[in-house]
């Protein structure tokens, strides 16, 4: 598979590195799957989730197809059979088990996933040790890809874990709350001003990086401003009182619709106890905190929301460039908190650009000019997908720490809210 084609991964770091990481990563998914029963691990919640147990196979098949099958002549398949129950959209793979009926597969166990990943892993390890040099530069790629798309799992086993748990009458935690106040309130929201031209997008090719997030391009952007933080709960409780969820006038035709069909009242896993308003969590069913940021939000709700505030969303070029010379860092999977966290007050500059939700920006997910699609099997993690649906950024607070670049662009269907999404507020030019 010529891999200088594919533009998805740039190994700069030696293999024993890589496969420390590799090591980590795999053990990171079995830690988020630890505080699971084998029955919250077979449950689906929706067509859109899966089951954690079809994750945790998932991802080993992936290493399995992807890497060993084609580049370790040694290597002597686990069990054919579950290629059809693990792959997940590779036609290029062969047929596979329908997306909507995963809870279907009890079959094979709990116990044997465990022991497939616990063989692949092997399988790895004497990959890695076979020859003087270790896996060739292709293989490296793949496993840096592999490791990547296991991160991305890793931050779906938390959103899938959270809609089962949210459908489950008992309302389950799947981690106790910590004792962090979160009590305090948010800092008023300012606009900062960023100035129009000509401007570098996407990744430049070092270091990894998906294809999407490329080629390199220009592209003109007029002067414009942002929100120094997020929306929170208790502006979107303002805009629910106000009406927001009944004026139609405030919503695309799509989303109207859509609210109709789904009877919309307030964001996802929003319900009402004792004439207050409460939010199902990891941490289990908790009041609605006004400073925290809104999250489980539709495009279509977020923007409403903006032209209820007199604003509108960013563009992900928009974003980006607001975003260049500040640290990725912020509220990830790795702080070992679970919820977004509100903003600090008496901090100057955008705040909040990463970690916390992903937040949505008002571009089409399409692909940038000169992008062409890879061949084969991998060439389908991204490409296919540029159709219909809208550019997310920043990550998320179950997005693993280390994930996410400035350039790196998610994307899901308007209508889709039950991962942590929520939105901050953009609009045209304004002064300095």
């Amino acid at each position: 598979m010529p891999l200088d084609d594919l533009v998805l991964a740039s190994v700069d770091h030696p293999a024993s590195s890589l496969r420390g990481r590799l090591a980590q990563t795999r053990a990171a998914s079995l830690r988020i799957a630890e505080p699971l029963t084998e029955e919250d691990q077979i449950v689906q919640a929706m067509e859109d989730a899966s089951p954690t147990k079809w994750h945790l196979a998932h991802t080993t098949w992936f290493f399995e197809e992807f890497v060993l099958k084609p580049y370790d002549r040694a290597y002597k398949p686990y069990d054919e059979r579950f290629n059809y129950c693990f792959n997940s959209y590779y036609e290029n793979a062969g047929p596979r088990h329908p997306r909507p009926k995963r809870s279907l597969l009890t079959r094979p166990t709990h116990e044997e996933v465990i022991a497939y990943r616990h063989h692949i892993d092997r399988a790895l390890d004497n990959f890695f040790d076979r020859g003087g040099n270790g896996p060739a530069p292709e293989a490296l790629a793949l496993i840096e890809l592999g490791i990547n798309h296991e991160q991305q799992h890793q931050e779906l086993m938390s959103t899938d874990v959270l809609a089962v748990f949210a459908g489950n009458p008992l309302r389950p935690a799947y981690r106790p709350a910590d004792d962090e106040d979160n009590g305090r309130s948010a800092p008023e929201m300012e606009f900062l001003h960023f100035p129009g031209g000509i401007f570098d997008i996407g990744h430049d090719g070092e270091g990894f990086f998906y294809d999407n997030e490329g080629p390199h391009h220009q592209q003109l952007l007029r002067p414009f401003r942002l929100a120094n933080r997020l929306v929170t709960n208790g502006e979107w409780l303002e805009f629910m009182a106000a009406g927001g969820y009944s004026t139609a006038t405030l919503w695309l035709s799509d989303g109207w619709a859509t609210l109709n069909r789904e009877g919309w009242e307030a964001p996802l896993y929003w319900e009402q106890r004792d004439g207050a308003w409460h939010q199902m969590t990891l941490h289990g069913l908790q009041p609605v905190s006004p400073a925290k940021p809104v999250t489980h939000v539709s495009y279509y709700e977020a923007d409403a929301f903006a032209r209820w505030a007199g604003k509108r969303l960013p563009t992900e070029f928009e974003w980006e460039i607001a975003a260049e010379n500040l640290p990725v860092e912020g509220n990830f999977l790795g702080a070992d908190r679970l919820t977004p966290m509100p903003a600090k007050r008496n901090v100057e500059g955008l705040q909040q650009m990463f970690g916390d939700v992903w937040e949505w920006t008002s571009s089409a997910y399409s692909p940038y000019p000169g992008f062409k699609t890879a061949p084969g099997a991998v060439g389908e993690y991204n490409g296919k997908f540029m159709v219909n649906q809208l550019v997310l950024r920043g990550g998320s607070c179950v997005t693993p720490d280390g994930h996410v670049r400035r350039t790196y662009r998610n994307f899901f269907y308007p209508h889709q809210r039950w991962q942590f999404m929520g939105l901050r507020l953009a609009d045209d030019g304004g002064s300095a």
